[in-house]
């Protein structure tokens, strides 16, 4: 699950994009508290598909607060609103794998190619860089084993999800 987190760490580190730094951080430290906390009776690496509903993150026009995000958020002191988070978002962690979907609708294109170059971008263990510049954490950056390109709008870690 350590990994699985890390690259929540490295997609809500990109898509919380109205806080400052510090709070930024504060807000996704609790939220993966409070999502290890949810998952650990609900963690199945020899059954990766068993209990993916219950771990999955939701923003969405009809409920778009999700009880784990209110909670990072209430322990963090920030407002929902202050997320600045895409108005439709999915967000699956399940053993081995890591996808988030955005509503092309409602993301742009623009913010979606960045996400997409940000996190294709190659750091060698010497500390240079391969490609274009490296914006992330290190510790993200081995998560991301395929990536989708924008036009599909699915970021992830692992095997395509269905």
């Amino acid at each position: 699950m350590k990994q699985e987190l890390a690259a929540v760490f490295a997609l809500m580190k990109l898509l919380v994009t109205k806080l400052h730094v510090q709070k930024t951080e504060l807000f996704i430290e609790k939220l993966l508290v409070a999502l290890k906390e949810k998952f650990q009776d609900h963690w199945y690496p020899d059954n990766p598909s068993k209990g993916q509903a219950y771990r999955c993150i939701r923003v969405n026009l009809s409920n778009s607060q999700d009880p784990e995000l209110l909670r990072a958020c209430k322990e963090s002191g920030v407002q929902f609103c202050e997320l600045g988070l895409p108005p439709v978002l999915t967000l699956w962690v399940d053993p081995g794998e890591v996808a988030c979907r955005l509503d092309s609708r409602m993301f742009s294109s623009r913010a979606t190619s960045a996400i997409w170059m940000i996190l294709t971008t190659v750091t060698t263990k010497s500390g240079k860089k391969g490609g274009r510049a490296s914006v992330l954490d290190k510790r993200c950056l081995p998560l991301v084993k395929h990536v989708q390109p924008p036009s599909t709008n699915i970021l992830q870690q692992g095997s395509p999800r269905m």
